[in-house]
């Protein structure tokens, strides 16, 4: 079962520059979440914050009653898995020993790797359709492949949450399509928690439960894609003048921009 990861008072930065403050917000648990915003809004800072990359200024991040930077790593570890923009992986890796990686919250330094690590690993590679290619070196694959390797290795870890910076970025349309249905997937049959950091407006809107969007001074609007994508939200976060319109597909609102 997810628990629900929020924030109190959060206030984050780097040396003297403070980029989100004083930020409440409760992430809700079993559902799909997109945080949406401008550049340098503070959207990858507070991400980073949500898996403990980034210590706080001032406020806590809570995954349940937990402070996570009172929590145990490797419990916090069996609780949320993050992949962050850009990962980098040693030289050589094939896609199976990156995957299998995502067991090491689930084990000891010296433990042998167990029936339920494999079994672990084969479910998540399989869930990416990359079983075939577990013995391919990751550098030689394409873009999308190794962005699939790389959410393998994550489910792999079997956290109720996932928490991912900007996992579509460099990948064309269909791929991002395919990254955002795995999580989609991975959300519907898992009940697990996925909080990604995203640019796209209409991609998020369809794929998403929960929008959180963030503006130059914060928080400009959060909940269901139908109330926080509006025109008015649009031109406080982005400056952007665009009118609204139900996707065709989905009935999600879809942005067009004047």
């Amino acid at each position: 079962m997810s628990e629900t990861l929020r924030t109190e008072a959060l206030t984050l930065g780097y040396r003297d520059r403070t980029v989100i403050r004083d930020l409440t917000l409760a992430l809700p648990a079993g559902v799909s979440t997109a945080i949406l915003g401008p550049n340098g809004c503070g959207k990858s800072t507070l991400l980073r914050a949500l898996a403990r990359l980034l210590k706080p200024q001032a406020g806590r991040v809570l995954l349940g009653e937990t402070d996570i930077h009172a929590a145990n790593t490797r419990a916090l570890a069996r609780r949320l898995a993050i992949l962050p923009q850009s990962p980098l992986a040693p030289e050589g890796i094939t896609v199976g020993e990156l995957v299998r990686r995502g067991r090491t919250p689930w084990r000891g330094v010296l433990a042998p790797w167990r029936a339920e690590d494999a079994a672990a690993c084969a479910v998540a590679l399989a869930a990416v359709a990359m079983t075939a290619l577990a013995e391919r070196p990751l550098a030689e694959l394409s873009g999308g492949q190794r962005q699939r390797a790389w959410l393998a290795l994550v489910l792999a870890q079997q956290t109720p949450i996932l928490l991912l910076d900007e996992p579509t970025t460099f990948l064309d349309l269909p791929h991002q399509i395919e990254v955002l249905s795995l999580l989609a997937k991975a959300n519907r049959e898992a009940g697990t928690t996925v909080v990604s950091v995203l640019h796209d407006l209409n991609l998020a809107a369809r794929f998403a439960h929960h929008l959180v969007l963030l503006g130059p001074d914060g928080v400009v609007a959060e909940g269901p894609p139908d109330e926080v994508v509006t025109s008015a939200h649009l031109e406080a976060a982005f400056g952007l003048a665009a009118d609204i319109m139900p996707d065709p597909r989905t009935g999600r609102p879809m942005v067009i921009p004047r």
